[in-house]
């Protein structure tokens, strides 16, 4: 189905990345090539090695690492991607990337690509419907980024509402189904 295809997969540092590395193996099971792009802070909750491992691509956290084959990495990343998925998007990423703030790998990546993006904001209740959030929310969608809408249910505090990541399997489904619709499938 993305045979030949380029998915970019950008994980942010909420709990909510430890879904994350059954989402690229799931991916890599429809034969695509899958790039990984973490934030720091997404170390915390899922590892390199294991998206590495996953993948069989060196998964990119740090804009200023030197050990790869030199090319300038978030550009030439960029160029390559089909679909970029921002998974899970903490109110952080949502606030730079909707800003113009580009100061890390995965930003700086996001911000170069050319090609669909999807969002899948995952955050506490609050968090999510505080109004700067949902005012950064849509200024993606007025710049072309789709959103694929929090799940409503028990948050990882503990607190119930509106703010957990879909699961694996509607993540994957949103990039099959995007890429069926701009037509590259």
């Amino acid at each position: 189905m993305l045979q030949g295809k380029t998915v970019l997969l950008a994980v942010s540092g909420g709990i909510a990345a430890y879904k994350m590395p059954n989402v690229a193996s799931m991916l890599k099971k429809l034969n695509c090539n899958v790039h990984v792009l973490m934030t720091e802070n997404a170390t915390n909750f899922a590892t390199a090695i294991t998206f590495e491992t996953l993948t069989g691509n060196k998964c990119l956290i740090d804009t200023f690492d030197r050990n790869f084959e030199f090319s300038v990495e978030h550009v030439s990343l960029a160029k390559q991607a089909d679909i970029v998925l921002i998974a899970p998007a903490t109110a952080d990423i949502i606030g730079k990337i909707a800003n113009g703030i580009a100061d890390d790998m995965l930003t700086t990546t996001v911000m170069a690509c050319n090609c669909s993006k999807l969002v899948a904001p995952s955050m506490n209740h609050n968090m999510y419907h505080n109004p700067i959030v949902q005012e950064n929310v849509q200024k993606l969608e007025k710049f072309g980024y789709d959103i694929i809408a929090p799940e409503e249910g028990i948050l990882a505090n503990g607190d119930k509402g509106t703010g957990r990541m879909p699961s694996e399997e509607v993540l994957v489904k949103a990039i099959c189904e995007k890429m069926d619709k701009i037509g590259l499938n």
